[in-house]
């Protein structure tokens, strides 16, 4: 049975070169392809697929904000995020998403097919120009006492009420509007601020709007 994979790049040349790679060989078949992240969404609803390959930076959805969607919706599709960023907090926020694998896309043309292979087994696929990054990455969330995705992921209603606090929003006002109790929200409030190691409501809004949970008004 082949691997199914869809491919979500908002460049049709891009997605042109990156099917030729994976039809080459003879287990994978790109059987979607979209052009940004409501169009993958969309997609995924309807044709089944163990892979996605997913630009970081597409129209109308960030990618992390669709990176986040896919692992919530369809927690069983893997993600090879597709980037040009080098940096450590892009590698940081995409495996803390959810992500299977980063590949650079200076990369592609030689690692694609690895980085497929590697998720395929279950690894988690980086690519080889990252490693540094990728030790830097690790020593610093020793320091901070933070492993495993590096930050340990929040569920949908702590995303939720974090987004709302980055709206101004009271935890009274935030329990009255889920219809919750006020000691509930606190909780949950002091959950939130633990696993991402934060102290201030300030800290707790810059993360909001660096993960694209909350957009600032102009």
């Amino acid at each position: 049975m082949s691997y199914r994979i869809i491919l979500a790049e908002d460049h049709a040349l891009v997605r042109q070169g990156i099917r030729r790679i994976i039809e080459d060989e003879q287990n994978l078949e790109v059987v979607q392809e979209a052009g940004d992240g409501l169009e993958l969404l969309n997609a995924l609803k309807t044709i089944p697929a163990d892979l996605v390959v997913l630009d970081i930076t597409m129209p109308v959805m960030s990618g992390i904000e669709v990176l986040r969607e896919v692992k919530r919706t369809f927690p069983q599709v893997k993600v090879l995020v597709l980037t040009m960023h080098k940096k450590a907090e892009y590698l940081n926020d995409a495996l803390s998403a959810g992500a299977d694998g980063y590949l650079l896309k200076e990369d592609v043309a030689r690692e694609l097919l690895s980085a497929i292979d590697t998720i395929h087994r279950g690894e988690i696929y980086v690519s080889p120009l990252l490693t540094t990054e990728l030790a830097h990455l690790y020593v610093r969330s020793r320091r901070e006492g933070t492993l495993g995705h590096l930050e340990e992921p929040l569920t949908h209603r702590e995303i939720e009420i974090l987004t709302l606090i980055a709206e101004g929003k009271s935890s009274k006002e935030i329990a009255e509007q889920l219809f919750l109790s006020f000691r509930t929200v606190q909780n949950h409030r002091t959950k939130i601020m633990r696993k991402l190691n934060l102290r201030k409501s300030a800290d707790l809004v810059k993360y909001a709007i660096r993960k694209g949970y909350f957009t600032p008004p102009p």
